[in-house]
């Protein structure tokens, strides 16, 4: 029966195999349909549009000075505004994108009214082009001028006078050299539209003429008619004179309200008695492009006429086909990657992998022959079946926080993959076989203990479990908190981490015991042929608690205080423009031509002369990294063409710099909103996790080794950041990523540690607690180093290969390697041992309290 039963488990567990094989097989082919690759890896142009409030409450300030006399009035008319529009927001812009003609588009709806747009493999004239559209309201509006609009324009210009921002320019008005200040000042707009109206019931407007001058009008706050009603506009020129023009066509509701207005309001219309038709100004985003005077009845066509060129009437058409904005959406970051950049990429995340899964299994073979045999079966069906993983997790996690270019909602689509989303898959393989480290160190100390195969496998898997789950969930808890709190990329890389442990965990826990229970003698006594790190260790790590923790909270003190030291100096230094604000552009350039920092300095001191400058040293190349504080937010930022901070750096580096031959491989733009989000996210996740860990350590075992798995875990995370800070390398989001990935790496070994000192406690009544702790130690001593070393070598080759912030991520994760190694040793023992006072835990009396 017992045969039968075992037969029947094991017949389960290859069905599940199958069927696994089967998934990730359906859901990647064909591959060049299925796989979708980010922006950083095929290059593009992504994104992130939100409200402009300010400028949306101006408007609402300008329609109706009057509401400003009511506390909250304008708050609450803004949400009535913004309450609904996310879906109008995305069809609009969705079919602008659709107009420029992008393939593959991503248009995805994000918290607080933002949305982010990814233009896939755009070149710069696109990405110029639909940065400016995706800004542009397109809210088109009829309304009627002053019924003595003539009379009162004559007496104004008949006056030595001009609106602020303004000088008087033969019959109109002219800007002022320093307008662009100017019209950034809070209140400006509404200032201007009130400037000598007659009356509240109308607003002051400009009309621009073409020549650099002005003409004023006083147009109606009453809108007649909207762009709502209009179905289709289109690019005219008029046979005889050349002139571009929109023409229009309304639905029947506005045709028939058009013809009306304009009936009414023509010469001698029932409305205007007047021997000169009413003047119809065409207002396009709070704009006056046009005031024709209204010489006839116009029914459900017209056209709209001002002083366009070919490229901006065909823009305006597009804008209007499209729709209007609810509300003006500003640019609050944006991420450009050239095509080239994207490929050199991919081939150096495919290496990189290649290189660490090579490492990996030849280091796991020579160690542990047979059985590091059957590890890297286990270590290549891991990459086989992640795709079915990758499915799964995204499925779970969706459940958290919905990402639609992250698959889940029960869709069988695979995530989408970017370089981080790689270097979360090439440690996974360094981790992946962690779970068989455990297993095969157990059955080892079965076989020494004179136990059979059978036996030795039974328990070996038997009593490694515990700590495999343990140390697994805890990475699978760091993975949540990145998903939930994190964003595009940083979701990448915890999908395809969490994938991967759970993959591994599968494969380590059930696979590899199919294969040994189907190959191995179960009556076999003679030990598997494996290598002896530590035979017999016996070191007294416990001896030197007092002294390791003095040590390190010294080194974390002096390089933190040089870390704060230049963060007040200048935050610039130190943090990178997702946390800060601000625009970084990477260059590729000539290898053999290198500017002196200083005379790159000098170029662009008049632009801001807080620029960071660095050259970055790649294997192979070198690249230049340029990072400044203006965005297209900024004063100087709003004052470019475009507002495009990234092209007006590049284009003064190409012009001073001619023989270095400067291309902006990557253009990061974040807005301050941005950057004190991603920031305040990065936080929270940080301290979420180290509550999580605490919550779940505690929990498994109780406070005091949930407070020493802590104590190791802030060692780790700071002296990891103050010595990478150290390296001359700049805080990213991707940084903090490594920092809570550290997080849940290290709590591993020490989770392990201590459960072997918890299986310790329940075998053993007598031996004093501290030796037991570091007996403890000993035994997990060939395991923590082995795994480490693992995990190290595929970091390793990320190292070598990465560049830009892959490059940054595994500078953090090899620093934080080694930490971790040393703090589950040094660090979270002696903390625990100290809150205990030396005395053994009663685990069987805390379990009872627990339940």
């Amino acid at each position: 029966m017992a045969k039968d039963s075992s037969f029947r488990n094991d017949i389960w567990k290859w069905l599940t195999l199958a069927l696994v094989a089967v998934v990730s097989i359906y859901v990647t082919n064909p591959p060049k349909e299925k796989l979708r690759f980010g922006l950083d890896l095929k290059g593009g142009t992504s994104f992130t549009l939100g409200v402009d409030t300010d400028k949306l409450r101006e408007t609402i300030i300008a329609e109706n000075p009057a509401i400003t006399n009511t506390p909250g009035a304008i708050e609450k008319k803004i949400e009535e505004t913004l309450a609904g529009c996310d879906d109008r927001i995305i069809q609009v812009i969705r079919r602008r994108v659709d107009a420029m003609g992008t393939n593959e588009p991503v248009i995805q709806g994000m918290k607080n009214h933002r949305l982010l747009v990814q233009l896939p493999g755009v070149d710069e004239e696109v990405r110029r082009a639909a940065k400016a559209s995706l800004q542009s309201a397109a809210f088109l509006e009829f309304r009627l001028t002053h019924p003595k609009n003539d009379q009162l324009v004559g007496k104004l210009l008949s006056r030595d006078i001009a609106p602020e921002g303004y000088k008087k320019s033969g019959n109109g008005y002219a800007r002022l050299e320093n307008w662009n200040e100017i019209s950034r000042r809070p209140g400006y707009a509404a200032r201007l539209a009130a400037w000598e109206t007659p009356d509240a019931r109308y607003r002051f407007m400009l009309e621009d003429n073409g020549d650099g001058t002005y003409s004023p009008n006083f147009v109606s706050r009453k809108t007649e008619l909207t762009g709502e009603s209009l179905e289709s506009a289109a690019v005219q020129r008029d046979p005889t004179s050349g002139q571009l023009s929109i023409g229009f066509r309304l639905d029947s509701e506005g045709g028939r309200i058009f013809s009306t207005l304009t009936r009414n309001y023509r010469a001698h219309g029932p409305k205007n008695p007047s021997d000169r038709g009413r003047q119809l100004a065409i207002i396009l985003d709070e704009t006056l492009i046009s005031a024709p005077v209204i010489n006839s009845e116009i029914g459900s066509q017209g056209e709209i006429t001002g002083r366009f060129d070919a490229k901006s009437a065909q823009k305006l058409a597009n804008e209007l086909n499209a729709g209007a904005l609810p509300a003006p959406m500003k640019i609050l970051a944006e991420t450009t990657v050239a095509p080239t950049v994207g490929e050199d990429a991919i081939n150096s995340g495919l290496v990189a992998a290649a290189l660490g899964f090579a490492m990996v299994a030849l280091f796991m073979f020579f160690y542990y022959w047979f059985t590091g045999l059957v590890a890297n079966v286990a270590l290549f069906l891991d990459i086989a079946l992640l795709p079915t993983a990758l499915i799964f997790v995204a499925n779970i996690l969706g459940v958290f926080a919905h990402d639609p270019s992250m698959g889940g909602g029960g869709s069988m689509q695979l995530p989408v993959l970017t370089m981080p989303g790689i270097a979360g898959l090439v440690l996974s393989l360094g981790m992946a076989v962690d779970a068989n480290v455990l297993i095969f160190e157990r059955i080892r100390e079965e076989f020494a203990a004179g136990r059979a195969a059978g036996t030795a496998i039974k328990n070996g898997y038997g009593r490694a479990f515990t700590a495999i789950f343990d140390s697994n969930l805890t990475t699978i808890i760091i993975g949540v908190i990145l998903f939930v709190v994190g964003t595009g990329p940083v979701r990448g890389f915890a999908i395809t981490l969490t994938a991967g442990v759970v993959i591994s965990m599968f494969t380590a826990v059930v696979v590899t015991r199919l294969i040994l229970d189907k190959t191995v003698d179960s009556n076999r006594t003679r030990p598997f042929r494996m290598m002896y790190l530590f035979r017999n260790a016996n070191y007294d790590f416990l001896k030197y608690g007092k002294a390791t923790i003095i040590g390190s909270t010294a080194v974390i003190a002096v390089t933190l205080a040089i870390f704060a030291a230049r963060l007040v100096a200048n935050k610039a230094s130190v943090l990178a423009v997702d946390l800060t604000g601000g625009t970084s552009i990477v260059y590729s350039m000539k290898q053999d031509v290198k500017p002196e920092v200083s005379a790159i300095r000098q170029a662009l001191n008049d632009f801001d002369n807080a620029t960071v400058i660095q050259y970055q040293e790649g294997v192979g190349d070198r690249t230049l990294l340029v990072k400044t504080g203006e965005t297209a937010e900024t004063t100087k930022g709003k004052a470019l063409e475009n507002k495009d901070v990234g092209a007006y750096v590049t284009k003064l580096l190409q012009e001073k710099f001619p023989d270095a031959g400067f291309k902006a491989a990557s253009v990061d733009e974040v807005g301050s909103m941005v950057g004190a989000d991603l920031k305040k996210s990065g936080t929270y996740a940080v301290l979420f996790s180290l509550v999580a860990i605490l919550v779940y350590v505690g929990f498994r075992f109780n406070f005091g080794f949930g407070l020493g798995g802590i104590a190791a875990l802030a060692h780790d995370a700071l002296i990891t950041l103050g010595i990478f800070s150290l390296c001359g390398r700049q805080v990213s989001l991707i940084v903090v990523t490594a920092l809570l990935t550290i997080i849940g790496y290290s709590i591993n070994d020490t989770v392990v540690v201590f459960d072997r000192i918890r299986e310790m406690l329940r075998r053993d009544s007598r031996m004093s607690f501290r030796d037991l702790c570091n007996m403890a130690i000993n035994q997990c001593l060939s395991r923590t180093v082995i795994t480490s070393a693992t995990t190290f070598f595929a970091v390793l080759a990320l190292f070598a290969f990465g560049d830009g912030s892959i490059y940054d991520f595994a500078l953090t994760m090899l620093i934080g390697i080694i930490a971790g190694t040393y703090s589950s040793m040094f660090i979270a023992t002696p903390v625990m041992l100290w809150w205990y006072r030396g005395k053994r835990p009663d685990f069987e009396k805390e379990q009872s309290n627990n339940g």
